[in-house]
């Protein structure tokens, strides 16, 4: 299948004032995510962005850069405005949604996104990873990934929550915001409103769950450093070498 993968990249944040051009070994944050996501060598990548300044910091490092609307309330929104400017002709049928916070992602990581296409009732593929910390067990930040074994290293998932669940023995499992998506899937996905349990976790993948749509999640062995703040942003500078 042809896959495209889009990086959403907005310079406003909260926790993190312009967080996507943050330096980190010298280079904007989100172009580590490009890079990365270039050496998954699963497509074209773009970086899709609401800022004149990111656009301009990504290509000259050598991506490729769009423009969308500074409105979009969530991220599958800003790629879905990409998607449909970068490939108007329906070239791309899988995407993949490659947040920008996530600097040190394992190119191998994006590559196993696609896994779980290989089963056709598949519509949006996702990851997990086995939580080790019991801290993480309780932390609402934290969110859990409660779903059925379909093999030895993938989960058909049956729903996403910030509590502890499911209840009982047994594994937990750290879900890892990185989606894909066949395209005709992303196409109704943005096209549903938000859904009640979605705006009860604040978590955008209920939406598809409560709409009947298909996540599996494969199951790999780390969970990728998300940049959220000051703290992640000195380690993600540890990690590589700022």
């Amino acid at each position: 299948m042809s896959t495209l993968v889009l990086i959403p990249a907005r310079l406003g944040s909260t926790r993190l004032p312009r967080k996507a051009l943050a330096d980190i070994a010298g280079k904007p944050m989100v172009v580590h995510v490009a890079e990365r996501a270039a050496a998954a060598a699963v497509g074209r990548v773009v970086v899709a962005t609401d800022a004149e300044e990111i656009r301009q910091a990504v290509e000259a490092a050598g991506f490729e850069g769009v423009m969308t609307s500074v409105d979009h309330q969530s991220g599958s929104d800003r790629i879905f405005e990409a998607l449909r400017k970068v490939d108007p002709g329906g070239e791309a049928e899988t995407i993949i949604n490659v947040q920008g916070d996530l600097p040190t992602i394992e190119p191998a990581l994006i590559r196993r996104a696609l896994s779980p296409f290989d089963d056709p009732r598949c519509d949006i593929a996702t990851l997990a990873a086995e939580i080790a910390d019991d801290h993480e067990r309780t932390n609402s930040d934290v969110v859990k990934l409660v779903g059925s074994p379909i093999g030895h290293e993938r989960l058909h998932a049956l729903y996403f929550t910030r509590a502890t669940a499911p209840w009982g023995p047994g594994p937990h499992y750290h879900h890892i915001g990185l989606y894909a998506y066949r395209r005709a899937s992303l196409e109704r996905f943005v096209s549903l409103a938000p859904s009640t349990l979605e705006k009860r976790e604040k978590l955008e993948q209920l939406r598809a769950l409560e709409n009947g749509m298909r996540i599996d999640a494969e199951i790999v062995d780390t969970v990728p450093l998300g940049v959220d703040g000051p703290d992640d942003l000195a380690r993600a500078r540890e990690i590589l070498g700022a």
